[in-house]
């Protein structure tokens, strides 16, 4: 059976319009994360969370070596610990969240690692700003935060909480090291009088006193004997005369 020509530019128009539809519809669909999260449970105030991260590698020369994650409000660094990662790589706490890392991974290999989380704050959402470093010195940066809907660029990854349990509630803070204090400077005491002579001392003095006194009479006595040897001789002279 022949098609008849009037009906040739009807099937082209709906042929058409039906691509138009599938380009439409890839065109609405997400976007294919580059870097992404998920929780063991992603409930607010949850407990003992694993979160599990995924980096896409997208360098063509080189394989990722690092990756440099900010913490969201209400996680503290040191309230993560790392679960599990690549073979020899380390996670290091900094001020605002942490680093993993160590030797490069293969070219094209995707670095999957995951860590555990004391306590999820009690939010909507959270993000996880992150830079992705490779061996060869390039630094992809995924740290873009979507509002009102809108679409990022660079898009930070993105966990989404649910309401927390019933009776669910904060977890105390890790109290901080009790500052050990300094012991202040030793105060003067104060001056006491000079301790009296120990009697030994006066003792000492007074036998000095008494030897000074001996030699003076010892003196009066030799002059006494002298006086009285010469007038004896003075007294025969004059006798014997």
């Amino acid at each position: 059976m022949q098609i008849s020509h009037d009906h040739l530019p009807l099937r082209r128009l709906g042929l058409a319009a039906a691509g138009s539809v599938v380009l439409l519809g890839i065109a609405a669909g997400p976007a294919a994360a580059h870097a992404e999260v998920s929780a063991s449970d992603p409930r607010a105030l949850a407990e003992n969370v694993t979160l599990s991260f995924t980096s896409e590698a997208e360098s063509d020369a080189a394989g990722i070596a690092e990756l440099r994650v900010v913490f969201p409000q209400g996680i503290a660094p040191d309230a993560v610990t790392l679960k599990e990662a690549p073979e020899g790589w380390k996670l290091t706490a900094t001020p605002d969240g942490y680093s993993v890392g160590g030797a490069a991974l293969a070219t094209g290999t995707d670095a999957e690692y995951s860590i555990t989380v004391r306590q999820l704050p009690d939010a909507e959402s959270l993000a996880f700003k992150t830079l992705e470093t490779y061996g060869d010195g390039k630094v992809s940066r995924w740290i873009e935060v979507p509002a009102d809907g809108r679409k990022v660029d660079n898009p930070a990854p993105l966990l989404k909480l649910q309401p927390a349990a019933p009776g669910a509630k904060p977890i105390a803070p890790s109290p901080s090291p009790t500052p050990t204090p300094t012991p202040s400077a030793p105060t003067a005491e104060p001056s006491s009088p000079a301790p009296a002579a120990a009697p030994d001392a006066r003792k000492a003095n007074a036998a000095d006193s008494g030897s000074g006194n001996g030699v003076v009479v010892a003196v009066v006595a030799a002059v006494v004997v002298l006086g009285g040897a010469g007038a004896f001789r003075w007294t025969r002279r004059s006798r014997q005369s």
